[in-house]
């Protein structure tokens, strides 16, 4: 009894106090929407301020932003080079994290290890080396860079379906291999079926990574080849002058898809994230 009153107690200052977390989140998005329809000239002035009937220029700013940074072109090598580094993750770490659990001996858990390390070493300390690598080894191209993100995203992936693998029973696979499946067929067939929550996770999280990265492809690929955060920041002038208007504009098109996807894949975040780290 006491607890469901302490219960009571606590539960209106939280609700109160997400409500004000969730609305300091979301305020720069609004800011950014709301600006993106206003002449670039009036957003210094009064950035806070609704678009009135002198600020308000529609979609002037799209178009504008659209034109100067050829963000068409842009957006299609963000899509290539996030779809392609996304599938090359899930593809690769769910069987290396099913071997690992499954062959468990010292090579496989100091393997494991090596792999949760990755996902603490700040990227500052290897990015010059990394992207020095990277040209030597022809990996500065849109299909290169998907073996770098591969390398970059592997430690969280196999963290996370590992964790999630170890509370798979072992029966189910040892009457697979009974009914005849071989470890190619069983891990396709038996295995990626069961980890399908923990793969949205992966690829819901992977997605809103490489998709908003700016450093690693301004590094690997240089000017060549585009994304959309490196296209944005060619609306810099000469002397720190920025297009502000459509600056916002942009910037709300290149968040658009992010928050889509994860309206849409919230839950299974949630859930794949509790299966990866707690079960097993």
């Amino acid at each position: 009894m006491k607890s469901t009153k302490k219960r009571t107690k606590f539960e209106k200052p939280l609700i109160l106090f997400f409500v004000f977390l969730s609305a300091a989140f979301l305020f720069p998005i609004y800011e950014i929407a709301m600006n993106s329809l206003k002449g670039r000239f009036f957003i210094a002035d009064d950035p806070f301020s609704l678009p009135t009937e002198e600020t308000f220029v529609g979609l002037l700013n799209y178009t504008e932003g659209i034109g100067k940074i050829g963000f068409f072109q842009a957006f299609g090598w963000s899509v290539w080079i996030t779809v392609a580094s996304v599938a090359v993750i899930i593809f690769f770490t769910s069987m290396t994290a099913w071997y690992i659990v499954r062959v468990n001996n010292i090579m496989t858990s100091g393997l494991y290890y090596l792999f949760v390390f990755a996902m603490i070493v700040p990227f500052q300390m290897v990015m010059f080396t990394m992207s020095k690598v990277a040209n030597i080894l022809r990996l500065d191209n849109p299909f290169g860079i998907i073996f770098v993100y591969l390398g970059f995203g592997a430690g969280l992936a196999v963290f996370m379906f590992s964790g999630f693998i170890k509370s798979i029973p072992l029966e189910i696979e040892e009457a697979a291999m009974m009914d005849g499946c071989n470890p190619i067929q069983l891990f396709f067939k038996i295995i990626m079926p069961i980890l399908k929550p923990t793969a949205i996770t992966i690829t819901i999280l992977q997605t809103m990574w490489i998709w908003n990265d700016y450093l690693l492809p301004y590094l690997v690929l240089g000017t060549d080849y585009k994304t959309i955060p490196i296209a944005i920041q060619y609306l810099r002038g000469g002397y720190g002058s920025i297009d502000m208007g459509a600056m916002m504009a942009m910037l709300v098109l290149a968040i658009l898809p992010i928050v889509i996807l994860y309206l849409f894949g919230q839950k299974y975040i949630i859930e794949g994230v509790v299966a990866g780290a707690v079960k097993g």
